[in-house]
């Protein structure tokens, strides 16, 4: 084998662990976020929105399997802070909210405070630990 080779191989071997890196730093960076400012400024009427207390919204799709164990979560923080209403939209159903909240992967959840402005958002299954210490100041 010719060190031309070995130098081809050894860079491959290089950036396929970097990726790996990369890609775990990203994935322990997933959770809930703040939602971003110009999310704010979209129209949420037509949602059903709670106006006495924060409001989960949790996005899926028949055909979504993470999104069963999405519902889940939410049913069970719900059920422990019956301040906090539940909203599960159908992308399918309704792809104009999914488009007009920027959501582009399933499952999403957004946080809504009584106002109905977005105050955190997080993409896949939330731990229900991340859920309840988002909503617990929205319910101040």
């Amino acid at each position: 084998m010719s060190s031309s080779w070995v130098l081809a191989i050894t860079v491959l071997i290089a950036a396929l662990g970097v990726a790996f890196v990369i890609g775990r730093l990203l994935t322990l960076r997933a959770g809930l976020r703040a939602a971003s400012e110009a999310a704010a400024n979209v129209d949420t009427s037509d949602l059903g929105l709670s106006t006495t207390g924060p409001t989960v919204v949790h996005f899926s799709a028949e055909w979504c399997g993470p999104c069963a164990a999405v519902r889940k979560v939410v049913d069970e923080v719900c059920a422990e802070l019956p301040a906090v209403a539940h909203l599960e939209i159908d992308i399918d159903a309704n792809p104009e909210a999914a488009r007009r909240l920027s959501v582009l992967s399933l499952p999403t959840t957004i946080l809504f405070d009584r106002d109905g402005r977005p105050r955190y958002r997080t993409h896949g299954v939330p731990k229900a630990a991340d859920l309840r210490s988002a909503l617990k100041p929205l319910l101040a």
